[in-house]
């Protein structure tokens, strides 16, 4: 029997390998650009090392690593393009701070149109119909080109959770509380991670061309792509969020990191001046205590070998371009670390010619990004105390995610639920998942699914996370029973709310 499992295992992976070749080959004749969709190739055709790419995932399982996606494309063809679970091909992802290297790209479409006076042109002159506050000399020479390499020099203080973004946002007017802030230096000395900037930079495009940054880049930038799948919020004066929140499949920022990577021609056309893409790739500023530097909206590593540029966003979120190699890699995530990942991938690339195929590393891989996409088997667990908590709704002291109640069901039929009352609203019941494997249910608070997942620890202790699939943000809460009381630790994976420990009680 088990020379039998062996060669069933054997004839299993033969065939899968002979599958991915003949499907490999009839996309070979696909059209080079992938407007309409991307061509695929084995990873040894592009001279990456199958079994290294399969051994990546083997890494994430051990290390329960909380990456929702990995994109890796080479000479134009996708070699990998895989999702974990519960994150599924298709949807949309935040991808946070990767949104202001879009908004730079697009701050550059717009130059080469015309529609600035150039990349030195004053905000004065943008807004010549605002009545700016504190209009020093240095904020009168403040100009795109500062906003764009964040080295504005207005207050703003990347510290305790981007203080200056979290006011801004309280503000009335977003625009105009970035352009009433004091200078603190001269515009273009010295690098602050600044997201308000890039809102003002948003707010610029549309002063400029009439449309919100969303609406300029389906014209100008996502329709030539051929992205058609794309939300991106803005603010109460129709701004598009110039910092963050965009969010794109996977594979469409794939397509952003393949135009960087040809210098801004798309097809026959040359979408972003090839000009300004060759300035957004070289240094503009540098930022303190590290020896990255930037450019555009891009992070730039000039001291690997080979060298390559990042757009960057909080949790995991990447689009890594590495000219010398025609590669562009990307990421999207929960709150991991890339790097972790990516050593794989530096491993697996061989070669810059075609590798000889390897049937069953290919095999092996394509098994591995199957498994990856599907949830694991349950084992579940309920003490005796579920009984007593289930259906009973607890009130909630004071919190930092104002969560006032939540409801835990745990039945046969429909199954293990939970509702929770966060501000004036109710959301749910969802269905939870137990024992780490996540249910996922549509219509969260974003207008995105929601994965739920918990774990009895102890008799009395149950472990919940609340992931909001396509988001960054996942939210931990420890519930321990006592009683009628119950004891809550509070915590977000990415930290962008702080850690808190508060009370409830239950009435009967």
């Amino acid at each position: 029997m088990r020379n039998s499992a062996r060669f069933s295992a054997t004839f299993f992976v033969a065939t899968t390998a002979l599958f991915v070749g003949a499907a490999l080959a009839a996309t070979a004749e696909d059209a080079p650009w992938p407007t309409l969709g991307w061509r695929h190739s084995s990873p040894e055709a592009q001279g990456l090392d199958s079994d290294v790419l399969a051994d990546a995932f083997d890494y994430v399982r051990d290390h329960d690593t909380r990456i929702h996606s990995l994109t890796i494309v080479r000479n134009g063809h996708i070699v990998l393009d895989a999702y974990f679970w519960p994150f599924q091909n298709g949807q949309l992802h935040d991808v946070a701070s990767v949104t202001k290297s879009v908004t730079t790209t697009l701050a550059g479409i717009a130059i080469g149109q015309g529609a600035f006076a150039g990349l030195s042109q004053p905000l004065t002159s943008i807004f010549s119909g605002r009545a700016i506050a504190k209009l020093d000399e240095r904020k009168q020479r403040l100009s795109l080109k500062n906003l764009m390499s964040m080295s504005s020099g207005l207050d703003c203080q990347a510290a305790h959770g981007e203080i200056t973004l979290g006011q801004m946002r309280q503000s009335k007017d977003w625009t105009q509380f970035m352009l009433d802030r004091s200078m603190t230096g001269e515009p273009g000395n010295r690098f602050e991670y600044c997201s308000g900037g890039m809102h003002v930079l948003s707010a610029a495009i549309t002063k400029a061309t009439g449309l919100s940054a969303l609406q300029f880049a389906q014209r100008e930038l996502f329709a030539p792509l051929g992205i058609s799948k794309v939300t991106w919020p803005a603010d109460t004066q129709g701004i598009s969020y110039g910092w963050g929140d965009l969010r794109l499949e996977p594979r469409d920022m794939a397509k952003l990191g393949y135009l960087w990577l040809n210098h801004g021609r798309w097809e026959d056309r040359q979408i972003i001046p090839k000009r300004w893409m060759e300035a957004a790739t070289q240094e503009q500023a540098r930022p303190p205590y590290t020896d990255q530097k930037y450019g555009y909206g891009l992070w730039l590593h000039t001291s690997r070998r080979p060298p390559e540029f990042e757009a960057v966003g909080r949790g995991g979120q990447r689009i890594t371009v590495v000219p010398e190699k025609s590669i562009v890699v990307v990421f999207t995530g929960g709150q991991f670390e890339p790097g972790e990942v990516g050593a794989f991938i530096g491993r697996a690339l061989k070669a810059d010619q075609p590798l000889p195929e390897n049937p069953l590393g290919t095999a092996r891989l394509a098994v591995a990004v199957r498994e990856a996409a599907m949830p694991r088997l349950p084992t579940s667990y309920v003490p005796p105390l579920a009984k007593k908590v289930s259906g009973r709704r607890y009130t909630l002291a004071a919190n930092p995610l104002n969560l006032k109640s939540f409801v835990l069901t745990f039945s046969d039929t429909p199954g293990p639920q939970l509702e929770l009352e966060v501000g004036d609203l109710r959301n749910g019941p969802r269905p939870l998942g137990l024992n780490g494997v996540p249910r996922v249910s549509a219509g969260g608070p974003s207008d995105l699914p929601v994965a739920l997942t918990g774990t009895w620890e102890r008799e009395n202790t149950f472990f919940l996370e609340y992931n909001e699939l396509g988001s960054i943000n996942t939210y931990r809460l420890r519930l321990r029973f006592t009683g009628d009381d119950v004891d809550v630790t509070l915590s977000e994976r990415s930290q962008v709310i702080p850690s808190a420990r508060f009370r409830g009680t239950s009435a009967h």
